[in-house]
């Protein structure tokens, strides 16, 4: 259940890894076997993500079923309860930062692994909160977690397969509920997740901790003050070489995660480019992004990496992958603004999420930070975006040195929500950004195989968009 890994995401789930590797013979099979979908639909009762990707694509928005979650604000409480699904890499490390908060309790764990919830459990005791419920009955236990009457929140940092379920299970049974990247994989887990928010009235987050980097929120704040112009284009990646991790039987626990690689072709991690350039474009405040069309290179780095590494009878010679190395989109938003997203995990390079803005007074692009807007650069040199910090958010201005990994942004994450929880403050993003910020999963998978048709990405608002509305660009609260 557990989920590991290094940049937002979070290791793997046994139920997922021993489902998933019951299906590697058929995943070699390729996009024949998830085109028809005979096998993968007989084994589950439920269409293949290949499938949903495809029908999806052209999908009409649903009638609404409950009313907008938009501008909808928690209930206010002193305390925070937390109850965490999943304990490996990722979760076990935000355990400590929900324990360096006052006003925040984490009363349940839950994973299979008894070790990983005896060294969660013995954090939480050692930060004098009491000993918190266990749940380690096998990988559906989760659900008794989110029955209790005393959970306010949970966090769910499992493998991809599981998200959607941990998240409709949360909802369902009265909780708000943060997911890893990404929220769900199909087009139709993620409508079923807007229309549960709606109908119970509980938050479903996307855990997206890149919104929150110092950067990401100095460009934000920049670009709403128009120190950018009118805004015209922004990219954002995650391009990270992982081909180590992905066969590291530990870190993953298991082959979850480079089994995805076997089932679709597109982007399979674009939340950490797409989530910040959303914010800066406001998107689902004012624009909406449209559609998606989306291009991929062969899949050959894997393979590779598999030859030179793994020996003769590791279970991965039995796998067949067929994602792009290097996936590339382009999403045209409803002002005619233009975003690139870009995927490669399978290849050696430096790690990057692109994050750039421009617009008719200038640009910004990341890895390496550099700044060019005019008045300020007129000699066709990049400037110093250190000289900017002046624009830094109030939460990096109170939080300097912020503890955790990542930099500091999984901390300014967990604060503001928590924060926001304990306030009764509306969340800084909800399910309908989850929802845009996830759906170039299957919809690029749907665009490669069109040949980079454009793919229509549903109005996950409902109409909602055409509002400005506050979002991550937050005033600090008064109280």
């Amino acid at each position: 259940m557990t989920e590991g890994t290094s940049d937002g995401d979070a290791p793997p789930s046994r139920r997922s890894v021993l489902r998933t590797t019951a299906g590697v013979a058929g995943a070699g099979l390729g996009l024949g076997a998830l085109g028809t979908g005979t096998a993968a639909a007989a084994e589950t009762g439920r269409t293949t993500a290949a499938q949903t990707a495809t029908a999806g694509a052209t999908a009409e928005t649903p009638a609404r079923t409950g009313p907008t979650m938009v501008g909808v604000p928690f209930e206010r409480r002193s305390t925070v309860r937390v109850g965490l699904i999943g304990l490996g890499n990722r979760g076990s490390s935000m355990i400590d930062l929900y324990l360096a908060l006052p006003g925040v309790q984490v009363v349940a764990l839950c994973d299979p692994v008894k070790a990983k919830i005896e060294a969660a459990a013995a954090k939480v005791v050692k930060a004098g909160q009491p000993a918190p419920a266990v749940y380690t009955n096998g990988e559906n236990d989760y659900e008794n977690l989110c029955k209790r009457g005393d959970v306010d929140f949970i966090h769910a940092a499992t493998p991809w397969d599981v998200h959607f379920e941990m998240a409709k299970t949360a909802m369902l049974n009265g909780k708000h509920v943060g997911v890893e990247c990404p929220i769900a994989m199909r087009l139709d887990e993620l409508w079923e997740l807007v229309d549960l928010s709606e109908r119970t009235r509980r938050h479903c987050m996307q855990l997206e901790n890149c919104c929150y980097g110092r950067n990401e929120m100095r460009v934000l704040r920049m670009a709403h003050a128009g120190k950018f112009g009118d805004l015209l284009h922004g990219a954002g990646a995650y391009n990270h070489d992982l081909r180590g991790l992905m066969f590291d039987p530990d870190y993953y626990e298991g082959p979850w995660r480079r089994l995805w690689h076997t089932r679709l072709r597109g982007d399979l991690y674009p939340n950490h480019g797409f989530g910040p350039v959303s914010n800066y474009l406001d998107i689902n405040r004012g624009d909406r992004a449209v559609s998606i069309s989306s291009f991929g290179t062969p899949a050959l780095g894997l393979a590779q990496y598999r030859k030179a590494n793994m020996p003769p009878g590791d279970p991965s010679w039995k796998e067949t992958y067929i994602e792009s190395d290097r996936t590339i989109s382009l999403v045209q938003t409803a002002k005619g603004r233009v975003i690139r997203l870009e995927h490669d995990v399978s290849t050696p390079h430096p790690y990057s999420r692109i994050n750039s803005l421009g617009g008719t007074k200038g640009v910004f692009e990341d890895y390496p930070e550099r700044i060019y807007i005019e008045p300020d650069h007129t000699d066709d040199a990049w400037g110093d975006f250190g000289a900017y910090a002046e624009w830094d958010h109030w939460l990096w201005k109170e939080h300097a040195n912020p503890p955790g990994g990542h930099g500091g942004m999984d901390y300014i994450m967990v604060f503001r929500l928590m924060q926001c929880m304990q306030l009764g403050l509306v969340p800084d993003f909800d399910v309908y950004d989850a929802a845009t910020w996830t759906a170039p999963v299957p919809l690029s998978h749907a665009s490669i195989k069109a040949k980079g048709a454009p793919q229509q990405i549903p109005d996950f608002t409902r109409g909602e968009w055409r509002k400005a509305r506050p979002g991550m660009d937050s005033d600090k609260p008064t109280n």
